[in-house]
């Protein structure tokens, strides 16, 4: 009987591991750049903020028909605003309000002839 309690005791303790470690990055998402040009800098910062904050990206670009994984942990922020800086020298662009409790991947397209930027989420 001993042996069952240990049992059950250690089952629900993983289950409980496992459910707080899905909830610690319930904010991450895929960025899937589709604009037609490399990025060469992404910035994402809580919707409506005046600031940019660091760019997320580094030294590295993220190449047109490429994707990344963002990771956010804080689910206090869901509502982001979305700055990309193209790798051509051809400026930057603007997505605001991604609700990235409820998105799992953005794609990011971009008509440079229009400059009309559109993004696609799931």
């Amino acid at each position: 009987m001993k042996i069952a309690k240990h049992v059950l005791f250690a089952s629900t303790l993983a289950s409980l591991m496992v459910s707080a470690s899905a909830l610690a990055g319930d904010a991450d998402f895929t960025l899937l750049n589709r604009t037609g040009v490399a990025l060469r800098e992404i910035y994402i910062s809580p919707a409506n903020r005046d600031s940019w904050g660091n760019d997320r990206m580094g030294d590295g670009i993220l190449d047109n028909g490429k994707s990344r994984l963002f990771k956010f942990s804080d689910k206090s922020a869901c509502k982001q605003d979305l700055k990309v800086v193209f790798d051509d020298d051809s400026g930057d662009v603007v997505w605001k309000g991604f609700d990235l409790c409820e998105i799992d991947k953005v794609t990011l397209k971009f008509n440079k002839s229009t400059r009309s930027a559109t993004a696609d989420i799931e």
